[in-house]
């Protein structure tokens, strides 16, 4: 039986996140969310996680007549291409369900990822500034291809611009930081491409900073960028067509 019936404001946002055994992480999607809900008042936003914590794709969907997934994943990879999948062919049967694109790349992250330097002090733009770009890293080499794509298009005259990766990548982030080192950059901090705090993050903290990086900023959370950004995705699947799901 369906629980909720099609809202002619729009179909609910389920959101999807990767999930973290690490409280933290969920309480960061949570507040993302929290302002996407303040941002459009009569969207019904509900969360689901991939993996570690609940519900599960499947279990949000299940009382829906109607839906739009929206990944929390910042690079199509694995997750976006196998587990959403698989967990829509979990799903029992829907009216109507679209899937929008993971909200990397984009424009918004680039600015969001400036506001997160500047709320560590960072003055914008600097060229005496370094910046490297950290993603978690995936085995798939087109989802890291897209993160150093991102840096390329970098608006601001920063010293340098290059990306490293948690895992499944190179350079490591404690690399790249030495390199620029080397070459002469006078300063050099860390941008973490990560959605959320957890165990990618506290690493690349850690081990940046022992390799002589100045500032570490802030993980992307619930930047205003990223609320606009979730938003976005939402309406570009609404112009798509639904779901083949199995009955």
């Amino acid at each position: 039986m369906r629980h909720s019936p099609v809202n002619p404001l729009g179909p609910p946002l389920v959101a999807v996140a990767h999930g973290s055994r690490d409280p933290r992480a969920a309480a960061v999607v949570e507040d993302l969310l929290d302002g996407v809900r303040l941002a459009r008042p009569h969207l019904d936003v509900r969360t689901a996680y991939l993996d570690h914590a609940p519900p599960t794709l499947p279990a949000a969907l299940a009382p829906l007549e109607a839906a739009v997934v929206v990944p929390l994943l910042l690079t199509a990879a694995y997750h976006s291409r196998v587990d959403i999948p698989g967990a829509l062919r979990e799903a029992p049967p829907l009216l109507d369900v679209r899937v929008g694109d993971t909200l990397g790349p984009d424009a918004l992250l680039l600015a969001a990822l400036e506001r997160r330097l500047q709320e560590a002090g960072i003055s914008p733009g600097d060229p005496d500034t370094a910046i490297v770009l950290v993603s978690a890293g995936s085995s798939n080499r087109q989802a890291n291809q897209t993160v150093a794509r991102l840096a390329a298009t970098w608006p601001r005259p920063w010293g340098a611009v290059r990306t490293a990766y948690a895992s499944a990548g190179s350079p490591t982030p404690a690399e790249a930081v030495t390199r620029l080192l080397h070459a002469g950059a006078p300063r050099v901090v860390v941008a973490p491409y990560l959605l959320a705090p957890g165990y990618f993050a506290d690493k690349v903290t850690l081990e940046t900073r022992a390799a002589g990086a100045h500032t570490v900023s802030g993980v992307l959370g619930a930047a205003p960028e990223l609320i606009q950004l979730v938003l976005k995705r939402y309406d570009e699947a609404l112009l798509r067509d639904r779901v083949s799901l199995p009955a």
